[in-house]
């Protein structure tokens, strides 16, 4: 194990002992191909999840997820430990996303079939629907529809920030990680998509 774990290299050393997930890495590293299978059950529904947002086919998300992690794999020797595993995992996941959407100009990038209030930013869903409106469920169930469309008129860029921060749950910080720009850009990315999303959806809205 303490060979294992020194292949992580000086830049992961001070995690190692207090991430799991560095550990994990490690005995990879080591030769230990069980622990990637360890990490793949940790993290392959939260891929998925991202994914499939990302594309609303799952199909689509099974393979993009299968391909994610064979990436990831394949460049574990590059992972060095300066961000979290799962930020590494997600960045893979959302640019091999990207480029398949790019490739295929795939138009549907978000699905809310299974939406439910809790999923959904509070704050970000009070201003979409009245907080007095007693028939909220419905509101809801008619909004799936309704955003697949206005998200389709956004760029990939801003509809990624979106399923990021909105369904996801991911922080403003989280999100800069992963998509490799500052957390002004992901705040103004947000703020923008937000605003256009009410604007889309300005007629539907109360």
């Amino acid at each position: 194990m303490r060979d294992a774990e020194a292949a992580v290299g000086a830049a992961g050393a001070q995690t190692v002992s207090d991430d799991p997930d560095f550990r994990l890495v490690a005995r990879v590293r080591a030769g230990d191909q069980a622990a990637y299978s360890s990490l793949v059950h940790k993290y392959k529904g939260r891929i998925f999840s991202v994914i499939y947002n990302l594309t609303s086919n799952r199909e689509d998300a099974n393979d993009l997820a299968q391909e994610t992690f064979i990436k990831a794999f394949r460049s574990l020797d590059r992972f060095r430990g300066r961000s979290q595993f799962f930020t590494w995992l997600y960045r893979i996941a959302v640019n091999t996303t990207l480029s398949h959407l790019r490739k295929n100009r795939l138009r549907h990038f978000f699905n809310y079939e299974d939406l439910q209030e809790e999923t959904v930013n509070a704050e970000w869903l009070e201003a979409m629907t009245s907080a007095n409106r007693s028939d909220r469920p419905v509101v809801l169930r008619e909004l799936q529809e309704k955003l697949n469309e206005a998200l389709q008129q956004l760029s990939p860029k801003h509809r990624t920030v979106v399923v990021l921060f909105e369904v996801e749950g991911m922080s403003h910080e989280e999100i800069a990680e992963v998509l490799k720009v500052s957390t002004g850009t992901v705040r103004s990315r947000l703020h923008y998509a937000k605003q256009q999303l009410q604007s889309l959806l300005q007629s539907y809205v109360r």
